[in-house]
């Protein structure tokens, strides 16, 4: 019997809040990456779930904290922050969402393991955390997960990252929103099934 997105949410908190999650190396000594897909219809829940774990952490005495970090507001946040933001919008009005996303992997080095969102995750992440992952169907078609879970796994081992992911993956491949595959990935595991 296929369970509910509300028992799914449930089994989440339940699996988050077991000290042998936050305390382990993935399965089989693999990186301890986890997917929490969901139908892309229950995005705003979704984001309530996080944003009551995230509070809820951040009021209680546990031994980790949850750490989100929204992949959309990062590069939008960046891209303010560099002064790019508008010279952005008028590209894609004058170029295309194309040449947009060339200059945006650029600027922000989403091609390089070492990239500005990898170091701010390094630099802005407790080792007592769990990293939750957010904003993937925001940036799409700007950047793919696997691309991020990629570059993340060659360089962020230390705690657990779960990925909220609005789509299907299957521990063979993503396919955002259930209908576009993003690519073929294998080493992160379903969390709740």
């Amino acid at each position: 019997m296929k369970k509910t997105f509300e028992q799914r949410v449930d089994e989440l908190e339940k699996i988050m809040e077991n000290q042998s999650f936050w305390l382990r190396d993935g399965r089989a000594n693999e990186v301890n990456y986890w997917v929490f897909d969901y139908p892309a219809s229950k995005e705003l829940a979704v984001r309530e779930v996080v944003k009551r774990l995230v509070k809820r952490s951040e009021q209680s005495y546990r031994e980790y904290q949850l750490v989100e970090y929204d992949i959309y507001n990062y590069i939008i946040d960046t891209l303010q922050k560099e002064g790019y933001l508008e010279a952005t919008y008028m590209l894609e009005e004058s170029a295309g969402m194309h040449v947009v996303i060339d200059s945006v992997f650029e600027l922000l080095q989403f091609n390089e393991r070492d990239n500005w969102f990898i170091k701010h995750v390094q630099e802005h992440t407790p080792d007592n955390a769990i990293v939750l992952l957010t904003g993937i169907g925001k940036v799409y078609p700007l950047l793919r997960s696997h691309k991020i879970l990629n570059n993340l796994s060659m360089a962020f081992r230390k705690v657990p990252v779960i990925l909220f992911f609005p789509g299907v993956y299957d521990e063979q491949e993503l396919r955002l929103f259930d209908e576009l595959k993003d690519d073929n990935y294998y080493r992160a595991f379903r969390l709740v099934r």
